[in-house]
């Protein structure tokens, strides 16, 4: 049953390589479909419009190798069986950003296709992301010390609720019971 686990998430790795692959088709080609449809002037190579777009198919075309490297699946070549089925795709943290930084690259890279250049304005959105969650988990807890103020119910705990075996236990040890050993932290 092991392997079933490996199995699904093979399949469904696959299935998202599957559609990463057919996004990065679909966006280049209606971006650039959509620039000789609105905007000519930007396909040329003088333009700022045209400059962006290229360095802006570099963290696309990066980050969806990337996740077809480390999410596909391995075969044994000979017997055909499933060897690894790859990192989970669908995990959070970092993965769950590389899709968001590819999701924002081709929405930046259709919408100046079809809107104007100003579109590239919201790929902003990737650093100041970063730098919130920077801020949240790293600069913030040294800079003010860990979360802050402690809460008002940290100055007063509340008791905590024990199973009957662990009062008896407790009842045992003010006892000097034996059996019940104390260890100190």
């Amino acid at each position: 049953m092991a392997n079933a686990s490996a199995k699904r998430v093979a399949s469904q790795n696959a299935a998202t390589i599957k559609s990463l692959r057919l996004g990065m088709l679909v966006s280049g080609a209606l971006a650039l479909i959509l620039r000789m449809v609105f905007n000519r002037g930007a396909l040329s190579p003088k333009t700022f419009a045209f400059w962006i777009y290229a360095l802006s198919l570099i963290p696309s075309i990066f980050l969806s190798r990337y996740l077809e490297r480390i999410g596909s699946p391995r075969h044994d070549p000979t017997t055909g069986t499933l060897i690894s089925s790859g990192e989970d795709l669908a995990r959070p943290g970092i993965l769950e950003w590389c899709f968001d930084v590819i999701y924002v690259t081709w929405a930046c890279q259709v919408g100046s296709g079809l809107l104007g250049t100003w579109v590239w304005w919201l790929y902003l959105i990737i650093p100041g992301y970063a730098g919130y969650k920077l801020w949240g988990s790293v600069i913030s807890p040294i800079l003010l010390g860990r979360g802050g103020a402690p809460p008002a119910e940290a100055e007063n705990p509340a008791p905590q609720p024990t199973s009957k075996r662990q009062e008896k236990l407790k009842k045992r040890s003010e006892r000097g019971d034996p059996r019940v050993q104390v260890r100190s932290k």
